[in-house]
């Protein structure tokens, strides 16, 4: 689900606690937690809206609307042939993967998991190793596209942003406006990686 920075702080914040979409059947479920720029949202439930016309102004205010009016413009917009669901969000706290990578002290067996996890991608991948080489590029050119990077390791761009994704799920890496940079944590298993 996308939501507009303005919404998202508000939901941060929590004055904006819903949403409304339009969907040809649910995209996603109860319990489903949202990573996005301000941290965590965990879906607290996901019902479809059987009279669309009994929506409120109370509703419209609740997903951040400025009226009634701009919710059911919204609604027209992307509509299509789906129903209107109801999403009923909270702030669940701030991303992990912030925390994470900003540590940049690892124990020995913190390296040696890292490692690990490495080493299961590397053989996973039909292109053979690339952890290792993916780290010391975006070490060496920090901020630069996604496609620069694709194009020196001779890779799909899309490819490249899968694996840098797997990386930061790990807290390695950091997205930037545009490309990346290693984490604290990135910087650290380098230095374990090649001592």
């Amino acid at each position: 689900m996308l939501f507009k920075n303005d919404v998202l702080k508000r939901l941060a914040d929590g004055s904006v606690t819903t949403a409304f979409r339009c969907w040809e059947k649910a995209r996603i479920n109860e319990g489903t937690k949202l990573r996005t720029a301000v941290g965590v949202l965990e879906l607290q439930s996901v019902e479809a809206v059987a009279e669309e016309e009994r929506l409120t102004e109370e509703d419209a205010g609740q997903a951040g609307n400025a009226s009634l009016a701009e919710l059911r413009k919204e609604l027209v917009r992307y509509r299509g042939k789906g129903t209107v669901y109801r999403i009923e969000l909270r702030y669940a706290g701030s991303d992990p993967r912030e925390t994470l990578r900003e540590q940049d002290e690892l124990t020995d067996a913190e390296a040696d998991e890292l490692k690990r996890r490495l080493q299961r991608y590397d053989r996973a991948s039909r292109r053979g190793p690339w952890t290792l080489q993916t780290l010391l590029l975006i070490q060496e050119l920090p901020g630069r596209r996604a496609a620069e990077l694709a194009g020196r390791m001779a890779w799909e761009t899309d490819a490249l942003k899968i694996n840098v994704r797997k990386l930061k799920e790990l807290g390695l890496t950091i997205s930037l406006g545009t490309g990346y940079k290693l984490s604290p944590r990135g910087t650290r298993l380098l230095e374990h990686l090649q001592p």
